[in-house]
């Protein structure tokens, strides 16, 4: 379902990652690490402007990722949209904030199939997809 990517260039010291399904009311969290090449969620966050914030502090205090994965949806053909441009901005948000390098994965489908999945928690289920689409990738 989803188009195979490119392998981004990741440092091999990058081991665990934190990914984020954003939305402007919810963003799914997942983790995951290189060596399983897989990812768990993390429930969803429900809110907002700082306090999302404040809440992906406490996660990475938690989980001590190395970098972070940040869904980017796209229309089907790849043309971006509007959420496109709110997700860039907060995976650029993301990397001023906590100064870790912050890789963007294209997210289409990725609810959908989470949803398919008979998930509960779509989003956060979604965050574990795009996670271990980017995990995959990794040479």
């Amino acid at each position: 379902m989803n188009q195979p990517v490119a392998a981004p260039e990741v440092p091999p010291q990058f081991q665990t990652f934190l990914a984020f399904d954003f939305g402007l009311k919810r963003t799914g969290v997942a983790v995951g690490n290189r060596l399983m090449r897989s990812a768990t969620p993390q429930g969803t966050i429900r809110a907002e402007g700082d306090a999302r914030f404040v809440q992906i502090a406490a996660r990475i205090r938690e989980w001590q990722p190395d970098a972070l994965v940040v869904g980017v949806p796209f229309h089907p053909d790849g043309a971006p949209h509007e959420n496109t441009r709110l997700a860039q901005r907060f995976a650029r948000q993301l990397h001023g904030r906590f100064g870790l390098t912050v890789y963007p994965v294209d997210e289409r489908y990725s609810t959908t199939e989470a949803l398919q999945g008979g998930a509960r928690d779509a989003d956060a289920a979604a965050a574990c997809i795009i996670l271990e689409q980017f995990l995959r990738s990794l040479p």
